[in-house]
């Protein structure tokens, strides 16, 4: 096993303070329990930020001492790839990346891994789907956190691949390795913070809540177009508080994307639906109060109807609070609640197949927005009201069986989805992916390049009427002295993209040769500096040209 990894965070960023998405929060939880739980000695962080390992460390851990060193590094650095075997990215994105691993020689030094959070929108699956013509190996990996995602994608390739085959009559059908590796969450953590039955009592009573009171619970953001439409859980919630003729408070933790016109939107509904029920609206934003609400909470409940949505981590929040969850049969809820054993799973109906081509199209074409494309699949996607009703009537009426889905949630979390098995399942991922990269064949690479995104110099050399060569001869104009070039550091536009270019020295020893030898070639002008410089140094030239300083030939 490798004793280092690489993580490619470009905004060295800790979890949002606001209304995060899932995404952002599960790739900075990830990256958490990497520094805790990997057995690795060294963490090295690719970023573009201007982060020191330190501040990085208390960002992302606060309180804590990093067991593993920790290094930070650019972006374009390859070297911690390349020790460690792997490169791990939080997205899906990796098409880039494997054509630089190939420009710069690196094929077969380390496995580019990424990380499918959704398969909703259109061009997210457009930037999956790229992985099948990018130079993308048999050690490289797209994780899948749930078995309905794998299926999915293995769908999505075969067809996608099988086009490719058909249109251009070739023989290969390439897709990457596709592993299935869950999200985790901090079990002890949630479970410390339900079990304070000081705090349960005391923001029960904030709340007006009785003590036979029941507190059903949501958690996320209170998006109808993007997680769930309320109207099935505001009906569930309303027919179990009759059916079992106790007091049942909603508590909606979390955050409306437009305050004002969908909190009033919501109240509507509540009106409609569950007139006797109390519904909370609390702020999802603030941690403490989020924090006292799993110890608050008797019943999660949480009916996601929107394809948007392929994981869930919330669920697995409750179970580590000993929470008993109700939650539609739906993407990764299939996978990560045990029907009957941690919570139950109420089932759900999707429209017709092909009546959702329209709202593809017009989303496609016609500039129906995201938000609006989802939200309407998700108004004509169902949950069973009834069902739902009668798990929640079940768990209301039965504190036993509330205890028993307690315990079998938190043993689940624990074996699991703890982020320690999570992360000990990615360094196993990464052991397997290095057996098959080391197994394989180097293989001869006729393009190096990626032909749609060739360097602007060489994409569009035509433009120009030469381009500066090993041949071209160039020459001080006449009457050009070192002060024209020293007057260049106090004009800002002459100082513009400075580091595309050599150093102020390097043009400075150039300019005075060329002003006491006369006419040079490149070639002749670049030869005194190391080899690795002088790509730089044709660019001075170039910009010395422009300003007027030199001439070419």
């Amino acid at each position: 096993m490798a004793r280092s990894i690489a993580l490619y965070h470009p905004s060295a960023g800790v979890r949002p303070k606001h209304n995060p998405f899932g995404k952002d929060v599960a790739n900075v939880e990830l990256f958490k329990a990497v520094l805790r739980y990997a057995d690795v000695d060294r963490v090295d962080f690719l970023t573009g930020a201007q982060v020191s390992p330190a501040d990085l460390v208390m960002g992302l851990t606060p309180g804590e001492v990093a067991r593993p060193q920790v290094a930070t590094t650019h972006l374009l650095d390859l070297g911690p790839a390349k020790d460690a075997g792997a490169l791990v990215r939080g997205v899906p994105e990796l098409t880039d990346m494997a054509w630089l691993r190939r420009q710069v020689g690196l094929e077969n030094a380390y496995s580019l891994v990424g990380m499918v959070h959704t398969l909703a929108p259109p061009a997210m699956r457009d930037m999956i789907a790229k992985a099948a013509v990018a130079p993308m190996q048999p050690w490289d990996a797209l994780i899948c956190t749930s078995p309905v995602v794998q299926e999915s994608l293995v769908e999505m390739f075969d067809e996608w691949t099988g086009y490719l085959a058909d249109r251009y009559g070739g023989t290969k059908q390439i897709r990457p390795h596709l592993p299935l590796l869950p999200l985790g969450v901090e079990g002890a953590a949630f479970a410390a913070l339900a079990d304070r039955p000081d705090v349960r009592a005391a923001t029960r009573e904030e709340m007006g809540v009785g003590p036979d009171d029941i507190v059903v619970m949501w958690v996320g953001r209170l998006s109808f177009f993007e997680k769930a439409f309320p109207q099935p859980m505001f009906r569930a919630a309303e027919e179990a508080a009759r059916a079992s003729g106790v007091k049942v408070h909603f508590a909606l933790v979390g955050w409306f994307p437009d305050p004002a016109l969908h909190r009033e939107m919501y109240q509507e509904t509540v009106q409609a639906y569950a007139p006797s029920v109390s519904v909370h609206y609390l702020n999802g934003n603030d941690s403490d109060l989020v924090g006292r609400m799993w110890a608050a909470g008797d019943i999660f409940l949480s009916l996601v109807d929107n394809i948007q949505e392929t994981f869930g981590i919330t669920p697995l929040e409750a179970m580590a609070a000993g929470m008993p969850v109700v939650a539609s049969d739906w993407d990764g809820y299939r996978f990560t609640i045990r029907d009957g054993i941690d919570g139950f799973l109420v089932r759900s109906l999707g429209g017709p197949r092909g009546a959702g081509q329209g709202l593809l199209n017009r989303h496609l074409h016609m500039g129906l927005t995201y938000q609006a494309y989802v939200g309407s699949v998700a108004q004509h996607t169902a949950i069973n009201v009834g069902d739902a009703a009668a798990r929640i009537a079940d768990l209301i009426a039965s504190p036993e069986l509330r205890a028993k889905m307690r315990d079998a949630g938190r043993r689940r979390i624990r074996e699991t989805f703890d982020w320690k098995v999570v992360v000990a399942g990615l360094q196993e991922l990464l052991t397997e992916l290095e057996a098959i990269r080391l197994a394989a064949q180097p293989e001869e690479l006729k393009y190096t390049r990626n032909p749609t995104k060739t360097e602007p110099y060489g994409a569009f050399a035509r433009f120009a009427t030469s381009v500066l060569g090993a041949g071209t001869r160039v020459v001080a104009r006449p009457g050009i002295t070192l002060a024209d070039l020293e007057r260049t550091k106090t004009i800002r536009l002459d100082d513009y993209a400075s580091g595309a270019r050599a150093s102020h020295e390097e043009s400075v020893a150039m300019l005075t040769r060329l002003i006491a030898e006369g006419e040079l070639s490149v070639r002749e002008l670049v030869a005194p500096f190391p080899q690795n410089r002088q790509q730089l140094l044709g660019m001075s030239i170039v910009w010395m040209c422009k300003l007027g300083l030199l001439d070419w030939r």
